[in-house]
């Protein structure tokens, strides 16, 4: 395996006085990552969401059907 080398400074001289703050992201990177978080959290509501959605447009249907009907695989 190749190992990777690491370009970061070490020392006093990179901080200059602000511990915890992080390197700005720019604003592509920024719209990368929501745009990735936003893909995810749609996928689970769209895997838990369908049926629900097609029973309650199932019910609201003309003519009105029971549960039953609409959960009968006939």
């Amino acid at each position: 395996m190749a190992s990777r080398v690491s370009l970061k400074s070490k020392g006093k001289a990179s901080g200059k006085g602000s511990k915890g703050s992080q390197e700005e992201k720019s604003l592509s990177q920024s719209f990368k990552e929501w745009s990735t978080w936003t893909v995810k959290k749609a996928k689970v509501i769209t895997h838990y969401g369908f049926i629900p959605l097609v029973i309650i447009i199932g019910m609201n249907s003309e003519p009105k059907p029971h549960i039953s009907q609409l959960l009968s695989p006939v």
